[in-house]
Protein backbone atom coordinates (compact mmCIF):
# COMPACT_ATOMS: atom_id res chain seq x y z
CA UNK A 1 0.00 0.00 0.00
CA UNK A 2 1.44 3.33 -1.06
CA UNK A 3 0.82 6.26 1.23
CA UNK A 4 -1.62 8.79 -0.12
CA UNK A 5 0.28 11.76 -1.52
CA UNK A 6 -1.14 15.23 -1.91
CA UNK A 7 -0.39 16.51 -5.42
CA UNK A 8 1.21 19.93 -5.04
CA UNK A 9 0.13 21.05 -8.51
CA UNK A 10 -3.43 20.95 -7.14
CA UNK A 11 -2.82 21.96 -3.55
CA UNK A 12 -0.84 25.16 -4.17
CA UNK A 13 -3.28 26.75 -6.68
CA UNK A 14 -6.25 25.80 -4.52
CA UNK A 15 -4.63 27.26 -1.40
CA UNK A 16 -3.63 30.47 -3.20
CA UNK A 17 -7.13 30.88 -4.64
CA UNK A 18 -8.77 30.32 -1.27
CA UNK A 19 -6.35 32.75 0.41
CA UNK A 20 -7.15 35.33 -2.27
CA UNK A 21 -10.88 34.79 -1.72
CA UNK A 22 -10.52 35.22 2.03
CA UNK A 23 -8.45 38.38 1.55
CA UNK A 24 -10.99 39.82 -0.88
CA UNK A 25 -13.90 39.05 1.40
CA UNK A 26 -12.14 40.61 4.38
CA UNK A 27 -11.27 43.77 2.39
CA UNK A 28 -14.48 43.88 0.35
CA UNK A 29 -15.59 47.37 1.41
CA UNK A 30 -12.29 48.94 0.39
CA UNK A 31 -11.99 46.97 -2.84
CA UNK A 32 -15.60 47.53 -3.92
CA UNK A 33 -15.22 51.30 -3.60
CA UNK A 34 -12.27 51.33 -6.00
CA UNK A 35 -13.84 49.29 -8.81
CA UNK A 36 -16.91 47.17 -8.18
CA UNK A 37 -16.82 45.45 -11.60
CA UNK A 38 -13.18 44.45 -11.14
CA UNK A 39 -13.89 43.22 -7.62
CA UNK A 40 -16.74 41.00 -8.80
CA UNK A 41 -14.84 39.61 -11.78
CA UNK A 42 -11.76 38.75 -9.69
CA UNK A 43 -14.04 37.16 -7.10
CA UNK A 44 -15.62 35.02 -9.82
CA UNK A 45 -12.20 34.08 -11.21
CA UNK A 46 -10.87 32.95 -7.82
CA UNK A 47 -14.07 31.09 -6.97
CA UNK A 48 -14.24 29.22 -10.27
CA UNK A 49 -10.53 28.40 -10.22
CA UNK A 50 -10.60 27.15 -6.63
CA UNK A 51 -13.71 25.09 -7.36
CA UNK A 52 -12.26 23.32 -10.41
CA UNK A 53 -8.75 22.71 -9.06
CA UNK A 54 -10.04 21.80 -5.59
CA UNK A 55 -12.42 19.32 -7.19
CA UNK A 56 -9.51 17.74 -9.08
CA UNK A 57 -7.56 17.56 -5.80
CA UNK A 58 -10.44 15.81 -4.07
CA UNK A 59 -10.88 13.32 -6.89
CA UNK A 60 -7.17 12.52 -6.96
CA UNK A 61 -7.07 11.88 -3.22
CA UNK A 62 -10.21 9.75 -3.40
CA UNK A 63 -8.84 7.65 -6.27
CA UNK A 64 -5.61 7.02 -4.35
CA UNK A 65 -7.56 5.95 -1.28
CA UNK A 66 -9.88 3.78 -3.37
CA UNK A 67 -6.97 1.96 -5.01
CA UNK A 68 -5.22 1.42 -1.67
CA UNK A 69 -8.29 -0.40 -0.35
CA UNK A 70 -7.54 -3.32 -2.65
CA UNK A 71 -3.95 -3.85 -1.46
CA UNK A 72 -4.93 -6.47 1.09
CA UNK A 73 -1.45 -7.40 2.31
CA UNK A 74 -0.34 -3.72 2.42
CA UNK A 75 2.93 -4.33 0.57
CA UNK A 76 2.41 -1.75 -2.18
CA UNK A 77 2.01 -4.35 -4.91
CA UNK A 78 -1.05 -6.15 -6.24
CA UNK A 79 -0.71 -9.92 -6.28
CA UNK A 80 -2.78 -12.15 -8.52
CA UNK A 81 -5.26 -12.74 -5.71
CA UNK A 82 -5.73 -8.98 -5.19
CA UNK A 83 -6.28 -8.26 -8.87
CA UNK A 84 -10.02 -8.21 -9.44
CA UNK A 85 -12.11 -6.21 -11.92
CA UNK A 86 -13.00 -3.56 -9.35
CA UNK A 87 -9.32 -3.10 -8.43
CA UNK A 88 -8.43 -2.77 -12.12
CA UNK A 89 -11.13 -0.14 -12.50
CA UNK A 90 -9.79 1.77 -9.49
CA UNK A 91 -6.26 1.62 -10.92
CA UNK A 92 -7.50 2.79 -14.30
CA UNK A 93 -9.27 5.77 -12.70
CA UNK A 94 -6.11 6.79 -10.90
CA UNK A 95 -3.78 6.31 -13.85
CA UNK A 96 -5.95 7.87 -16.59
CA UNK A 97 -5.78 11.39 -15.28
CA UNK A 98 -4.67 13.48 -18.24
CA UNK A 99 -7.61 15.86 -17.96
CA UNK A 100 -7.44 15.97 -14.20
CA UNK A 101 -3.70 16.55 -14.03
CA UNK A 102 -3.87 19.49 -16.42
CA UNK A 103 -6.97 20.98 -14.84
CA UNK A 104 -5.00 23.72 -13.11
CA UNK A 105 -4.06 25.05 -16.57
CA UNK A 106 -7.44 24.63 -18.23
CA UNK A 107 -9.20 26.03 -15.16
CA UNK A 108 -7.00 29.12 -15.32
CA UNK A 109 -7.94 29.68 -18.95
CA UNK A 110 -11.65 29.04 -18.45
CA UNK A 111 -11.83 31.14 -15.28
CA UNK A 112 -10.01 33.98 -17.01
CA UNK A 113 -12.42 33.95 -19.94
CA UNK A 114 -15.40 33.85 -17.59
CA UNK A 115 -14.14 36.70 -15.42
CA UNK A 116 -13.25 38.90 -18.42
CA UNK A 117 -16.75 38.37 -19.84
CA UNK A 118 -18.30 39.26 -16.49
CA UNK A 119 -16.09 42.36 -16.25
CA UNK A 120 -17.10 43.54 -19.72
CA UNK A 121 -20.81 42.97 -19.05
CA UNK A 122 -20.61 44.80 -15.72
CA UNK A 123 -18.74 47.72 -17.31
CA UNK A 124 -21.31 48.01 -20.10
CA UNK A 125 -24.24 47.78 -17.68
CA UNK A 126 -22.66 50.39 -15.39
CA UNK A 127 -22.15 52.72 -18.36
CA UNK A 128 -25.75 52.25 -19.50
CA UNK A 129 -27.08 52.86 -16.00
CA UNK A 130 -24.96 55.99 -15.68
CA UNK A 131 -26.30 57.27 -19.03
CA UNK A 132 -29.89 56.63 -17.95
CA UNK A 133 -29.28 58.41 -14.64
CA UNK A 134 -27.87 61.45 -16.46
CA UNK A 135 -30.86 61.51 -18.84
CA UNK A 136 -33.27 61.30 -15.91
CA UNK A 137 -31.49 64.16 -14.11
CA UNK A 138 -31.53 66.29 -17.27
CA UNK A 139 -35.22 65.56 -17.77
CA UNK A 140 -36.02 66.53 -14.16
CA UNK A 141 -33.99 69.74 -14.48
CA UNK A 142 -35.79 70.66 -17.73
CA UNK A 143 -39.21 70.06 -16.16
CA UNK A 144 -38.43 72.28 -13.14
CA UNK A 145 -37.09 75.20 -15.18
Amino acid sequence: MKPITIPLHFLIPTAVSLAGLIFMLLKRNTLKKKDNALYKSVLIFLSAYALVVGNALGHDLYYQWDLNRYDLDRNGFFSQAETIPVQLLAMERLMNDTGRSSSYISAFIASSILSVCVYIVLRISNALLATEDNEDKNHINNVHT
